[in-house]
């Protein structure tokens, strides 16, 4: 139950808050410099790390998310042990990934 409505959060999120950054962005690079130096200051902010680091996390929690769906779709994972396996393996991918993510961009 917890997977479904984390998918279905995780969709609204990518869409309300991921959307208007990533338009925010692309009009930044777009306008010049100076438009890039605010979005790049806001990105680089506590509130934006946060933002950011939770965007990523909804991203690859609905990536898991979905491509569980589609093995389920196929008919596979119904058993009670293989559908809470495949619930908390979607919470671990999405957790590590991002953890990952931000390790890799950390280190650049």
């Amino acid at each position: 139950m917890m997977t479904s409505i984390m998918h279905r959060f995780s969709a609204i999120a990518i869409s309300l808050v991921g959307m208007p950054i990533l338009l925010w962005w692309l009009w930044a690079i777009a306008d010049g410099p100076k438009a890039y130096e605010r979005f790049a200051h806001f990105a680089a902010s506590w509130v934006g790390t946060y933002i950011l680091f939770g965007l990523s996390w909804c991203v690859f929690q609905h990536l898991a998310s979905g491509v569980r769906h589609l093995v389920m779709d196929i008919g596979a994972g119904y058993e009670l042990r293989t559908a809470r396996l495949g619930a908390w393996s979607t919470f671990l991918f999405s957790f590590v990934m991002t953890l990952g993510f931000w390790a890799i961009l950390a280190l650049k």
